[in-house]
Formats: C-alpha cells, structure tokens, sequence
C-alpha cells in the first residue's frame, strides 16, 4: 500500500523494500523456466527495473488478490510478452536498480534445477521460505532487543517443534532456569511467531477471511 501512493521517501523505501525482499521467489521461477544462472539474475533485475519504470506496483489493488498472484502475474507478463533477448544490455539497461547483487552472491542458484518441481510450485515454496524469514528475523530483533538474544539461539530449534523433556534440562542448565520454565518460554516463542506469521501473511492478501487458507498452501508449499 505504501508503494502505491504518490511519489516520496516513504514509498521509494516501500518499493525497496519489496524488491529486496521478494526478488528469490521471482528468480527460482526464472530459474525453472530454464534460463541458466546469469540470464536469470538479468532478468530479475531488468523485471524490478520495469516495476519502478511503469510503477507496477501502483496496480496491485489489494481487493483483487493475493499480492502473491500479482507479482507471479506480472513477471509471467513481463517474461512472455517484454522482455526481448535481441536487446539485452548491462543489467538494468539504464533504468533505476535495486541492488540486488550482494543477496544474489549468496543465493545458490543451482538449487533450483535440484528437484523436478514445476515453476509455480517452486515459487510458492519461495515465497512461503521468503515470508518465514522475515518472521524468523523479527523475532530475534524482538528478542535482541529485550536483552534475549542468547535465549533465542537456544530456543530457536523448537520452532521446528522438536522437543524432548532431556533437551529441557539441557537448555535449562545452561540458562540458570527451571525445564519447566523453558517449556513455557518455548510456548511464547511459538506462540509470537504464528503472531508475526499472521501479520505478515496479512500484508499480502486482499481480506483477514484469506489469512488461514493463504497460511495453510504457504506451510504445505515448504513442506512439499
């Protein structure tokens, strides 16, 4: 919403924010198109360059979908009908860039060829690991900056819903605390974490009556 509104700081920092952040979605899909490593980085960078020359973002009307569809949407447009390999240029070709390039250089793009999943499914998957990172990062601010980021690390493990009565005791000694007390500490953190999925799930569809179903094809997409 906020790189849909006219020009200013505030939406030039909003459609930084969405290129930076959704950009391995959009490239594992180039990737499984069949476009080798190097073409496939051009063409992401040459689809965000499109984005902020044609103000895309401006079209996403959150009443119409999910923002998932209209990105997969308009990468769909731009690689079928606008991007012209005749013409191909230094990445960019001259149009304002969002560095990508130091997320890039700690990509693995060959995982993308590793499985024989179908470049929609595989961008869903993506997306869904895109958005748990997000969330995963939040949260260890959160904790940081409560003075807990120690117990974060600890804990971290059981966000993956691991747990053992002798794993309690072992983070409990080596934190001066009760194994029951790091069992409640291990609810909240659960607990905050589907808070801060839900939210930010919630920025991404078009009502709160979408959030359980997006939540649910997110979760079974990283679990495929």
């Amino acid at each position: 919403m906020a790189a849909r509104q006219p020009d200013g700081e505030r939406a030039a920092r909003a459609i930084a924010s969405l290129c930076q952040t959704y950009w391995p979605p959009l490239y594992a899909f180039i990737r499984r198109k069949g476009h080798d490593e190097e073409a496939a980085k051009d063409l992401t960078q040459e689809f965000f360059a499109r984005v902020l020359a044609k103000d895309y973002f401006r079209r996403a009307d959150p009443q119409r979908g999910k923002f998932r569809t209209f990105l997969l949407s308009a990468l769909t447009h731009f690689l079928a009908n606008e991007w012209h390999r005749d013409h191909c240029q230094k990445r960019g070709n001259g149009q304002p860039t969002i560095s990508l390039d130091g997320e890039m250089a700690e990509f693995d793009g060959g995982q993308e060829l590793s499985h024989d999943m179908t470049p929609e499914r595989l961008f869903d998957r993506r997306w869904a690991e895109t958005l748990l990172g997000r969330v995963l990062a939040q949260l260890r601010r959160e904790y940081g900056v409560a003075g807990r980021g120690r117990l974060f690390e600890r804990l971290r493990p059981y966000l993956d819903g691991a747990e053992s009565l002798e794993s309690y005791r072992t983070v409990a000694s080596s934190e001066g605390l009760e194994p029951g007390a790091v069992k409640v500490q291990v609810h909240r953190l659960r607990r905050r974490f589907g808070e801060l999925l839900r939210q930010e799930v919630a920025r991404t569809v078009s009502h709160p009556g979408e959030i359980d179903g997006e939540l649910r094809h997110l979760l079974a997409a990283v679990a495929d």
